[in-house]
């Protein structure tokens, strides 16, 4: 059974920077693709990045693209979601998510693709 475990959530000025860490129970030998989605109140949850552990493609959302880096520390066992030059439209809940999968292709950004979830963790943008 996999278990996801969000970190790192917090409040922070507009032009700041966090880094998202998801604690991830993956099994060493299966390919996985992992997300990480965000839901702000009264809006759906929405993809924020993707990447498979086995291929080298990444994906973002293009409200993120070129301020977030998605990344998986296979040692740790650990995805990491590095945010940067925060905007207060980027304050939401943030999750990480998991499917057994070769690759995540196009359906990444679907949160119907996922059977795993976390259980998330806030991240506030002020002015």
């Amino acid at each position: 059974q996999v278990q996801l475990v969000e970190s790192g959530g917090g409040s922070v000025q507009a032009g700041g920077s966090l880094r998202l860490s998801c604690a991830a129970s993956l099994y060493t030998d299966t390919s996985y693709c992992l997300g990480w989605f965000r839901q702000a109140p009264g809006k759906e949850r929405e993809g924020v990045a993707g990447m498979s552990t086995r291929l080298p493609s990444k994906y973002y959302a293009d409200s993120v693209e070129d301020r977030f880096t998605i990344s998986h520390d296979r040692d740790k066992n650990t995805l990491y979601l590095q945010m940067n030059s925060l905007k207060p439209e980027d304050t939401a809940m943030y999750y990480c998510a998991a499917v057994v999968s070769r690759r995540c292709g196009g359906d990444w950004y679907s949160d119907r693709f996922y059977n795993y979830w976390g259980q998330g963790t806030q991240v506030t943008v002020s002015s």
